[in-house]
């Protein structure tokens, strides 16, 4: 027997309300140029929490994961439908973890004067 009903809603309420933060800080931030990396992180974000509480709402247990195609998977058997219609949202997935590190840099950013560039940085021996 699963967790009462209650529960359930609390929890998918608790997914929507983090996801609903993520999305609004994207769309505050789409506007500046400079920070389109740290939007795709939010997007990034927002559509993997989405995913987490219909999963949550349908009671399917998933892994701690930033790739949105390993939750649409998941997905698939009971929302067959959303689950089609949100393959192309896999796109988004290398932003959720890889734009939090300067040392990675995805290629749409390459050559661009948002890139990290390592003449800001210090050696650690300084």
């Amino acid at each position: 027997m699963g967790p009462p009903e209650e529960e359930i809603r609390g929890l998918v309420a608790d997914w929507i309300a983090k996801a609903d933060l993520d999305f609004d800080a994207a769309v505050r931030l789409v506007a500046e140029e400079r920070f389109r990396d740290i939007v795709a992180f939010h997007a990034q974000q927002a559509a993997q929490k989405y995913l987490k509480a219909l999963l949550t709402r349908h009671q399917i247990e998933f892994p701690k994961t930033h790739v949105i195609r390993r939750l649409l998977i998941l997905l698939g058997p009971v929302e067959p439908l959303i689950a089609e219609e949100l393959d192309d949202a896999n796109w988004l997935s290398p932003y959720g973890a890889e734009l939090r590190y300067p040392a990675i840099v995805p290629k749409q950013f390459r050559a661009t004067k948002y890139a990290p560039s390592n003449s800001h940085r210090r050696s650690a021996t300084q």
